[in-house]
């Protein structure tokens, strides 16, 4: 693979030289050429930037050093009979840079990278690089860097660790944090029990049983744990947790507690109808009862997906914790779903995706309904649940508990 980089400061691009990538380079798997921009400003000073027009803070990159730099990559490849590169212009205002597109961008035979700095490259050099040569504006995460270089480092790491003989070992490359839609499983070496002044560490006991299989099960639930703990918009993507494929599911912030305080009194109105009791939690709970009770519990949100900045409308959510003084317990709450949406299997996704957030110290997950809330008791006892005998943690409910598999 050819890769050239566009920079004013060339010198930011030595780390190519160190660990895999400088090797790839030394062994011909990577072919790198690094441009100095100012090499192709031709005035005293090497100017590749002046104001911008329509005024406003900061300076932009002349169109003129860039036009010229691009062609020359062009020119300097073509020599060799390549292709045209695709050239990657990083940027907040691109496309997020997934493990997705480092796969796609390691099948290409060219890349180019523009390194933009200020507030940026003149917008008439995209014109003209697209009339050549296929671009794409590419984002590292919704911030803003000094510029490009720092993701043309990520970029081709990420890429470049993908191509054949590049990492010695491949299969590593399938268990990593992304590979599937998960994230990568906690690792362990040697020592198997550390003692961390005065506090033992002990590598889980799964890890020393010689069982491959209970290991694989293992490692499947930690990333799935992981997932949902640490990135749940990536957990509701993945087949661990289908049913919220089409929905926008991420953990709830306190401006998501007025519409949760609305779907909660509308999924038990129906329980208070039935039992005649209208003292019940989720119906006497205030605003902000809401709100702390996002301080207290790991709490998802799943909504409809909509256009523009506006979010979508709030479907379902559940909530998970450890129980307080009793790290084996997990405890389940708050599972509701838009009244006109349920029987569709969304409860019983969220209710997986809770489950699922369970750190391994979790033996047993547990639940409360209330005892006249048939549909539910159905619901769960199909989960696996069972109830506990004699009264529920609450007047008129009823506890129900499920053992974790291990």
């Amino acid at each position: 693979m050819r890769l050239d980089v566009v920079s004013i400061f060339p010198e930011y691009l030595a780390p190519l030289d160190l660990s895999l990538i400088g090797k790839a380079r030394r062994e011909g798997v990577l072919d790198l050429h690094v441009h100095d921009l100012r090499g192709f400003a031709h005035d005293r000073h090497h100017t590749v930037d002046d104001t911008p027009f329509g005024g406003g803070a900061g300076m932009v990159m002349k169109p003129e050093p860039w036009a010229e730099a691009l062609d020359h990559v062009l020119d300097a490849g073509a020599t060799e009979g390549a292709p045209v590169p695709h050239l990657l212009v990083p940027g907040p205002g691109g496309v997020p840079f997934s493990q997705a597109m480092a796969h796609a961008l390691a099948e290409e035979p060219w890349l180019a990278f523009a390194c933009g700095r200020y507030e940026g490259i003149d917008e008439r050099v995209y014109e003209h690089a697209a009339e050549r040569m296929p671009v794409t504006v590419v984002s590292l995460g919704d911030y803003v860097l000094g510029g490009g270089e720092v993701a043309v480092l990520a970029v081709v790491e990420a890429v470049a660790r993908l191509l054949p003989g590049v990492v010695g070992n491949a299969e590593s490359l399938v268990e990593e944090s992304h590979e599937g839609g998960l994230l990568e499983y906690p690792v362990y070496t040697r020592p198997a029990l550390w003692d961390d002044d005065g506090t033992p560490r002990e590598v889980p006991a799964v890890l020393r049983s010689g069982d491959h299989a209970a290991v694989a099960r293992w490692r499947q639930e930690q990333r799935v744990a992981r997932t949902v703990a640490r990135r749940p918009d990536l957990a509701a993507a993945s087949a661990a947790v289908g049913g919220l494929e089409d929905l926008q599911v991420r953990a709830a912030v306190p401006a998501d507690a007025p519409e949760l305080l609305v779907l909660q009194r509308a999924c038990w109105a129906p329980e208070g109808r039935i039992s005649g009791e209208w003292s019940i939690p989720p119906l006497e709970e205030t605003l902000e009862d809401v709100r702390r009770g996002l301080a207290d519990w790991t709490t998802w949100v799943a909504r409809v997906p909509a256009g523009g900045s506006a979010p979508g409308r709030l479907v379902g959510s559940v909530r998970g914790r450890v129980r307080p003084g009793d790290p084996s317990v997990w405890e389940t709450g708050r599972l509701m779903v838009a009244p006109d949406l349920q029987g569709a299997g969304l409860g019983r996704a969220l209710l997986a995706l809770a489950e699922a957030g369970a750190p391994t110290s979790v033996r047993t997950y547990w639940l409360n309904t209330g005892r006249v809330s048939e549909a539910n008791l159905r619901r769960y006892r199909r989960a696996g649940y069972r109830p506990v005998p004699g009264e529920g943690s609450f007047p008129g409910t009823v506890d129900l508990t499920r053992a974790r598999r291990p």
